[in-house]
C-alpha cells in the first residue's frame, strides 16, 4: 500500500491533504501486481532507508514521462523504485535482458510490465520500441538511467550517457525529468556484494524540471543529435546532484573508453 511521501523537511513528511490530493486516482491505488512487491520490499527499506526529498513536486503525478536518475549502486534502482511508489507512481525499468530469464523473478518483471534491453543498456529492438509506445498509451513512466550502467567515476559522479532516455523521449514526444540522488553507496558500495541494511541510512534526492528539449524535436534522431541531447540531460542531473553533495563535479565527463575500462561489467577503480 502507498506510504506517505517525504521531504527535506526534518519530520520528513509530506502534509496530509495534498498527499491525498495527488494519491487519487494514482496506479498506486489500484490493486496489482505492484501492490505484491510494494509489500515484500517496503518493510525492510522503510527500516532501513530515510529519504530526504527536494523538490518532490516536479515529480509528475500523471502522464508519460522518462525518469533519468544517477547510477553508481546496484542497489539504485531498489531505492529509485520505492521513492516513485512513495511519490504515487508504479515504476517501471529498462532491465537487462538476461534477468528476464530468472524463475519467478522474470515472471514478475514481465507482469509489472518492467522492460527488457539487450546486454550494455542499449534500447534496440522491437520490444522496447512496442514497450515505450504503450507505456506513452497507457500514461505511465518508465526508468531509464542515462549512464547505461554504474559510473566509472573514482568519485561517483554521472559519467558519459548513452542515448536510450533522450531516443524515448524524442520519439514518444514525453518529457525527460532529471533525478539525483545520494547516499545509497552507504547501503551498498559500487560492485559490493554486501548490503548495510543497519543503522538507518539516509538518502538525499532532488527532483529536476522537466528538461527541454524542444530544439532536437522534429530533427533527424540521428547519433550527432541523440549524443547532444544526452549531453544536456547529463548536464542537468550533475547540477542536481552538485546540489545534494555541496561540491562541483569535474569539469570533464568521466568517459570509460578514455580509460581502458569496459562499457559493461565489474572494473578496477
Amino acid at each position: 500500500m502507498p506510504v506517505p511521501d517525504e521531504e527535506s523537511q526534518p519530520d520528513e513528511r509530506l502534509p496530509k491533504k495534498p498527499v491525498t490530493k495527488t494519491r487519487e486516482g494514482s496506479e498506486t491505488t489500484r490493486p496489482s501486481v505492484f501492490w505484491v512487491l510494494a509489500a515484500l520490499v517496503l518493510p525492510l527499506i522503510n527500516l532501513s532507508v530515510r529519504y530526504k526529498i527536494t523538490d518532490a513536486g516536479k515529480f509528475p503525478r500523471s502522464g508519460a514521462f522518462v525518469m533519468a536518475p544517477n547510477h553508481f549502486s546496484e542497489i539504485d534502482p531498489l531505492v529509485m523504485g520505492v521513492l516513485s511508489w512513495k511519490l504515487g507512481r508504479a515504476p517501471r525499468f529498462m532491465a537487462k535482458a538476461s534477468v528476464f530469464a530468472i524463475p519467478v523473478l522474470g515472471a514478475l518483471l514481465r507482469k509489472s510490465g518492467q522492460i527488457p534491453v539487450a546486454r550494455g543498456g542499449a534500447v534496440r529492438g522491437n520490444e522496447p520500441v512496442k514497450a515505450a509506445e504503450r507505456l506513452v498509451r497507457n500514461g505511465q513512466m518508465v526508468v531509464v538511467y542515462p549512464e547505461g550502467s554504474l559510473t566509472r567515476d573514482p568519485d561517483l559522479w554521472p559519467m558519459r550517457g548513452k542515448t536510450g532516455a533522450v531516443r524515448i523521449a524524442l520519439e514518444q514526444g514525453i518529457p525527460i525529468v532529471p533525478v539525483a540522488h545520494w547516499g545509497t553507496q552507504a547501503l551498498m558500495p559500487r560492485y559490493s556484494k554486501r548490503v548495510s541494511l543497519f543503522p538507518r541510512k539516509t538518502v538525499l534526492v532532488k527532483i529536476g524540471d522537466p528538461i527541454d528539449l524542444a530544439e532536437f524535436r522534429g530533427r533527424n534522431l540521428d547519433t550527432a543529435t541523440l549524443n547532444e541531447a544526452t549531453t544536456v540531460v547529463m548536464e542537468a542531473i550533475t547540477h542536481l546532484l552538485e546540489d545534494l553533495r555541496g561540491e562541483k563535479a569535474p569539469v570533464k565527463r568521466w568517459n570509460p573508453a578514455e580509460h581502458d575500462q569496459k562499457e559493461t561489467g565489474r572494473f578496477e577503480a
